[in-house]
């Protein structure tokens, strides 16, 4: 299982909970393959080139699964040709955050307070090209606004700055935003998922507070190579669902702040396809390209 993250992260986190269950089940060791970089395409172009047996998967995000197509001039491979969809595995909602010291605690407050003051306002996010920066790019073109950007490796150190006052909101995800909201150190604006989060019950979606329609969730799923038969996607499928809807890997997940999202294999392709669509349109206006 070749995972496209390094180890820690969530995906990583998530997939290390469903191994013991699949070698149990499948009655064959599963060995994870950690090969992160290029934004998900080194570790996806390993699953592309193996052979097509159901021995070697890939866990892939909505990076190199989605968005990349359009980020990157030039793809080791093509997600439509080169891969079967197996299963989403999990959701990661996003946060949208602020230092106490920000004269707005409602989105609508926030979006006025930008508009007033195009381009002075600083909004960090985990990185050039990562979802969080779509995720920002996204809520600026929807309501209107200008956001100077600030690039962090990652969530972790995005929401410490903000947490500390270097820079006055953020996209974070919500294991790194959690703790603090809960202690009152930072101000939690709203929720980028659909639906509101069980972890942050009184925190409203974006949609919710002012953009209808408005939908940006990390995620993170399965994929075989081209070619793979029906029967071992299939098994996978049946095994990993399975496992994903136990009630002891769901509370680990949330746990984590990461959401459960199993799915068939044609509702995982039909999403993949959607998300692809949809975040080439934000990239091509906001003009984004990962070099």
């Amino acid at each position: 299982m070749v995972v496209t993250f390094p180890p820690g992260g969530s995906a990583d986190t998530v997939v290390r909970l469903l191994v013991p269950r699949l070698t149990d089940k499948l009655g064959q060791q599963v060995v994870v393959d950690n090969r992160p970089g290029a934004g998900g395409n080194i570790g996806l172009a390993v699953v592309a080139k193996a052979p097509a047996d159901g021995y070697t998967v890939g866990v892939g995000a909505a990076g190199a699964l989605a968005a990349n197509a359009s980020l990157y001039a030039q793809m080791p491979f093509d997600v439509a040709k080169d891969f079967r969809p197996v299963t989403m595995l999990a959701a990661i909602p996003f946060v949208v955050v602020g230092h106490p010291s920000v004269a707005a605690r409602t989105q609508r407050e926030l979006i006025a307070l930008a508009k007033s003051q195009p381009g002075r306002l600083s909004m960090a996010h985990g990185g050039n090209g990562t979802a969080m920066h779509l995720t920002s790019q996204l809520l600026q073109q929807m309501a209107d606004v200008k956001f100077t950007e600030v690039p962090y490796k990652g969530s972790g150190p995005a929401a410490l700055d903000v947490l500390a006052g270097q820079v006055p909101l953020a996209v974070v995800d919500l294991p790194a935003a959690l703790a603090h909201l809960r202690a009152g150190k930072l101000v939690a604006f709203a929720v980028t998922s659909p639906q509101r989060l069980p972890q942050l019950p009184d925190v409203p979606t974006v949609a919710e507070a002012g953009l209808p329609g408005y939908d940006s969730t990390g995620w993170f799923g399965l994929v075989a190579p081209a070619g793979t038969p029906d029967a071992a996607v299939e098994r996978l499928n049946a095994e990993i669902t399975a496992a994903l809807n136990d009630a002891s890997v769901v509370a680990a997940m949330r746990g984590q702040g990461v959401e459960p999202a199993p799915s068939t294999a044609a509702a995982f392709g039909d999403y993949i396809r959607a998300e692809t669509a949809k975040w080439a349109g934000v990239i091509r206006t906001a003009n984004i390209k990962i070099n």
